[in-house]
């Protein structure tokens, strides 16, 4: 048994999805504008490698669940980065919104941003 996919809710799929790959750096596993379907993967991992849903938060269920995690402040999954400063100067050149600068504690160094889909994400150094 592996893991295959996994999923976050998002305000609009092909905006998040254009945020993903093109800010971030995921490559895209599957694209279905026309279903709002779309997949990203760990860049230069192969085909069958674990996708990340961008899940459309129409349903009232999965969008009070992304509601809640953004209004608490709590981010709805976590990135692993070799470097979490160094990731943090990239994006925040490119304009990407964080709650702080990275910090360090027993669990190693993280950073918090906006995705402006609707979530927070942690960066953490592996």
């Amino acid at each position: 048994m592996r893991l295959k996919m996994c999923s976050i809710h998002v305000q609009d799929p092909a905006a998040a999805h254009t945020f993903y790959t093109q800010t971030l750096g995921f490559e895209t596993l599957m694209a279905m504008p026309e279903y709002n379907l779309f997949i990203v993967k760990d860049p230069g991992a192969e085909a069958g490698s674990v996708g990340l849903l961008l899940e459309p938060s129409d349903n009232p269920i999965g969008a009070n669940y992304m509601s809640a995690l953004h209004d608490a402040g709590i981010p709805a999954i976590v990135f692993g980065v070799p470097d979490v400063r160094a990731e943090y100067k990239r994006l925040i050149e490119a304009g990407v919104a964080f709650k702080g600068e990275p910090s360090e504690d027993p669990s190693g160094i993280s950073a918090v941003f906006d995705d402006g889909c609707g979530n927070f994400v942690q960066l953490h150094q592996d």
